[in-house]
């Protein structure tokens, strides 16, 4: 379906007057010549006018309307002082944009700046460069070569406007509401983290290169990628999709075809063809959280799309297109993974442009009150139900959230879960102390049986180290720590770890083994002896 074309455009009080006789058909006006031509059909032309001059746009309207009866006319009273002071005409173009609400994947949209003051020509070139209007620049002029001089001509610009300074006041006012937006209203109060979203908001509008989000777990990395899109996407940055891949649920052969597609018959089951994650995210964003999952050949065609934008499906000679804006999601080490050879050096060289550390819960327990209220509104939200503390509750949970016994080792997870429990249980809509203790109570036993299933791995690898290990290497070595302890040497560890494997060897090397496994977490066995 072919997208509507939208049109703004101020009313020339000169320009578009063209007298009251039947002679203004001879003269060419600019608004009426906009709407006149045969290859540009404008179905919606929004005329700002002053309102001493209504008569006239109404006059023009009805020109508009013989010309091209397609066009709906819609007419708006700006009043203007001062037409030429640069800080008035400026804030009302702006204040008038902001009130609209754009709606580009079903409309272009396009700035007339024929009309108005050299003012609100060059304002309409900032705001058109800002995308708070997310369209192109427009102009109509005479063409003396054209028997029908009403009609004229018009030409759409697309320029590079960076040279402009933007009106510092305006856009700080803006940068404020990209920040709370990519904060998702919270009011945090954790400075080292505002300052990290501050920059990421100036990132996500100003650069197309891939962003890095790593942080343990339950610190927020989905949700800001999420809204990292959605400011883009409001600003008409992106006219694709949000696609998020958790990279830790592709496995074997078929992470190949699900990222990059495949053709019919490519593989066994491969009944029809498959574009992938990487061509659905085409003008848009793709999100990889767990990107240290992936395997060694799927960063290696990863690598070359994200440089290339072109790649090859599974089982196609040909190259397919996608342009693509990546964000990368990890709770790991990436240098520890290249050391280890599972993760290609050149792919971090590469996506590590802009690279964000999220901190931990117990990083910001400043921000615990704010999130409880933002916790509080999303169940308001999902239930459609108001449950709030009691001022003795609110204050008792406060105090345990934000103190040492409260581990959340879930991190705003923990959080989330806890104030839905609350929410839940709570009667008559009052979250009382008692449902506070009995949550307190519920969370202090969840994490003991936490630190109890990891009792070794507790004793040997700091906690910041254990947030960044999947589940599976978790148990695994906090098993491999827990037999080390039980024997004086190596050797004997050994023995028993690999009492099946070692007897396949024609030379026993049990305590080699043991002693590469252990360093591959920076662990060795004078650590576990001593």
């Amino acid at each position: 379906m072919a997208k509507r074309t939208i049109a703004l455009s101020l009313l020339g009080t000169q320009l578009d007057f063209g007298g009251k006789t039947i002679d203004r058909w001879n003269k060419w006006r600019p608004n009426v010549g906009l709407c006149s031509q045969e290859d540009l059909v404008i179905d919606e032309l929004h005329l700002l006018h002053d309102n001493h001059r209504q008569n006239l746009a109404t006059t023009v309207s009805y020109d508009i309307n013989s010309v091209s009866p397609e066009t709906k006319v819609i007419l708006h009273a700006v009043n203007f002082v001062n037409p030429w002071d640069f800080e008035e005409v400026y804030a009302k173009l702006y204040d008038w944009c902001a009130q609209q609400h754009f709606d580009t994947d079903h409309n272009d949209y396009l700035f007339h700046i024929t009309t108005g003051t050299h003012v609100a020509q060059i304002c309409a070139f900032l705001l058109t460069e800002s995308r708070h209007y997310p369209g192109r620049l427009i102009q109509t002029s005479p063409d003396t070569h054209n028997s029908n001089r009403s009609v004229g001509r018009v030409q759409i610009i697309d320029l590079d406007l960076s040279k402009y300074d933007q009106l510092a006041k305006r856009f700080d006012k803006e940068h404020l509401e990209g920040k709370d937006f990519l904060k998702g209203g919270i009011q945090t109060r954790n400075a080292q983290f505002n300052q990290l979203i501050s920059q990421i908001e100036k990132v996500a509008i100003r650069s197309r290169e891939p962003i890095l989000l790593t942080g343990p777990t339950g610190a927020g990395k989905s949700q800001l990628a999420s809204r990292i899109y959605q400011l883009k996407k409001r600003r008409a940055m992106v006219d694709g999709e949000f696609v998020a891949v958790n990279c830790a649920t592709l496995r074997g052969e078929n992470a190949m075809a699900a990222l990059f597609g495949h053709t019919k018959g490519a593989f066994t089951g491969a009944q029809r063809a498959r574009d992938g994650f990487l061509r659905t995210a085409n003008n848009g964003v793709l999100f990889l959280d767990e990107i240290g999952e992936l395997g060694i050949e799927e960063q290696a065609m990863l690598l070359h799309a994200i440089e290339n934008k072109r790649f090859h499906p599974v089982g196609s000679d040909s190259t397919v297109h996608s342009d693509f804006q990546l964000i990368a999601g990890t709770n790991r080490n990436l240098k520890q993974l290249i050391a280890e050879g599972k993760f290609r050096e050149d792919l971090l060289a590469r996506i590590n442009l802009w690279t964000y550390q999220l901190p931990a819960l117990r990083q910001r327990l400043e921000d615990v009150p704010p999130n409880i209220d933002y916790e509080l509104a999303r169940f308001t939200t999902a239930s459609e139900q108001q449950v709030q503390f009691n001022k003795e509750a609110r204050q008792a949970f406060e105090r345990f959230a934000q103190s040492p016994q409260a581990l959340w080792s879930g991190n705003f997870r923990d959080l989330g879960a806890a104030v839905t429990r609350l929410c839940t249980l709570a009667d008559s809509s009052r979250i009382t102390t008692k449902d506070v203790s009995e949550e307190v109570a519920r969370l202090l036993q969840l994490w003991q049986r936490e630190e109890d299933s990891f009792a070794c791995l507790h004793r040997f690898v700091e906690p910041s180290h254990i947030a960044q290990l999947d589940e599976f290497d978790a148990h695994q070595l906090d098993y491999v720590l827990s037999v080390c302890e039980r024997h004086k040497s190596m050797a004997a560890a050994g023995r028993e770890l690999f009492n099946v494997s070692r007897e396949s060897k024609a030379k026993v090397n049990d305590s080699s083994r043991l002693q590469k496994y252990l360093a591959k977490f920076g662990l060795s066995w004078g650590d576990i002896a001593g």
